[in-house]
């Protein structure tokens, strides 16, 4: 009997290994899907196939692919399959083209609330269908839509609209874009940058079209495959913010609810219409996650944020809003929160005064910029120490040091509920109540 002849040919692929990178260069046509993406799988199949027909000549036994190894590191969701369309007018090749015209001007916070618009929608993905927009429900057709562009771009297009900028220039409503002209359609994808999520710029909020619906979400720089190969640009009709100057977005908010809807366990409606109402003043890059209904650090930040950008201090800004904040935000009056300048580390309020830290009016509190993951400072040993002297120190085998470690996250959490705290009042960060008790 003849033994079965495989093509030893990859199909496209974007794996980094050694083994497809030397087949995608030799290569010259692709082995159908079925029979398995990865060298491993490949030579898997030759020898089940030639082991099978040696051993049965009248019975065919299927030969199972190996399974390709994950790359370690990068989460199953993180590596959206995302196939685009090409350029089209709005509502789809039915629709009627733009006339040619001035390029939209938007302002930064239209550009992100766009994108929010189909995240909250939960727009699912499509590379053939449009939204009641008009835009593609595809990556391209997505920062289409974010940019307010007139028609449908796909990410060959895109960059026309923009101007290259470098990492520390990114702001919220600038754009990441892989175009891979190897596979233009199926091998690229593109991202909305939503603002850096901790002072080592090495996450950021990421709005995006992906299977199976557009999704905000922390995303390591530049993305979680390709890295290297994403190019940050900057919408050539973003018009400049200035402090007061930007509209707040339309969100119903009644009256101010009261002081006791807001602080430390809170779990309500009006936190959620709180945090809404701040990111459309310009506070998203406060929030890695929501806003949502229950009160954190992340509210009370953009909040502070705000106060301070009306020019208050003390105890005017203290981080919880009062009957004047609660006004200001519903009615779209005062000073919007000023975007943060290229090259700084951190949102205001994040960041540590120099020299001799004390922020939030707790003297010896550095921020909590200092307490994150990747973090390596004198503070994180001061905080441990602490820990240990009153009692936390069990979490600890060695230490502790300067560097961040969960034995300093957990320590920081079991003090936190020794108050009485829950939920997000006991995440395992050090906010400036934390320390102020801890230090007492």
């Amino acid at each position: 009997m003849t033994t079965p002849v495989f093509e030893d040919v990859d199909p496209v692929s974007d794996c980094d290994c050694p083994g497809c990178v030397h087949w995608r260069q030799v290569g010259s046509r692709a082995l159908p899907a079925r029979f398995g993406g990865h060298p491993a799988a490949r030579r898997a199949l030759v020898v089940a196939a030639a082991t099978s027909a040696a051993l049965a000549a009248s019975q065919a036994v299927p030969a199972v692919a190996a399974p390709a190894p994950q790359r370690p590191g990068v989460p199953a969701d993180g590596e959206p399959d995302t196939p685009q369309g090409k350029r089209a007018p709005l509502h789809g090749p039915g629709g009627k083209p733009a006339a040619p015209a001035k390029l939209p001007a938007a302002t930064r916070t239209e550009i992100i609330n766009r994108a929010k618009t189909w995240v909250t929608a939960k727009v699912p993905y499509s590379m053939t269908t449009y939204w009641t927009d008009g835009y593609r429900q595809d990556c391209s057709g997505f920062v289409s839509m974010a940019w307010g562009l007139p028609g449908n771009e796909w990410t060959g297009s895109l960059g026309g609209f923009g101007v290259k900028i470098k990492k520390d220039e990114l702001e919220p409503g600038d754009m990441l874009l892989f175009h891979n002209p190897d596979n233009p359609e199926k091998g690229s994808h593109v991202v909305i940058f939503g603002g850096w999520t901790d002072y080592t710029h090495t996450y950021y909020t990421a709005y995006e079209q992906t299977p199976p619906n557009a999704r905000r979400q922390s995303t390591p720089y530049a993305y979680w495959s390709n890295s290297s190969r994403y190019v940050p640009y900057r919408y050539k009709g973003v018009t400049p913010t200035t402090s007061g100057a930007e509209p707040a977005a339309a969100i119903k908010a009644g009256p101010f609810p009261g002081a006791s809807y807001f602080g430390p366990g809170a779990n309500n409606k009006y936190v959620t219409q709180l945090g809404q109402m701040l990111v459309a003043r310009g506070a998203a890059a406060f929030y890695t996650q929501g806003p949502g209904p229950r009160w954190s650090d992340a509210d009370r930040r953009a909040t502070q944020a705000f106060q301070q950008a009306q020019g208050w201090t003390g105890a005017a800004a203290d981080g919880l809003p009062g009957p004047r904040t609660w006004e200001l935000l519903a009615s779209g009056q005062g000073k919007s929160i000023a975007p943060a300048k290229a090259g700084s580390s951190a949102p205001a309020p994040d960041k540590p005064a120099e020299p001799g830290p004390a922020s939030h009016g707790v003297p010896g509190y550095p921020g909590r910029a200092m307490f994150r993951p990747g973090a390596d400072n004198k503070y994180v040993t001061l905080l441990g120490r602490q820990l240990v002297a009153k009692g936390f120190g069990s979490f600890y085998t060695d230490g502790p040091g300067p560097r961040w470690g969960d034995a300093d996250r957990r320590a920081v959490e079991a003090f936190q509920r020794a108050q009485g705290w829950r939920g997000g009042a006991a995440d395992g960060y050090p906010g400036p109540e934390t320390w102020r008790r801890l230090f007492a």
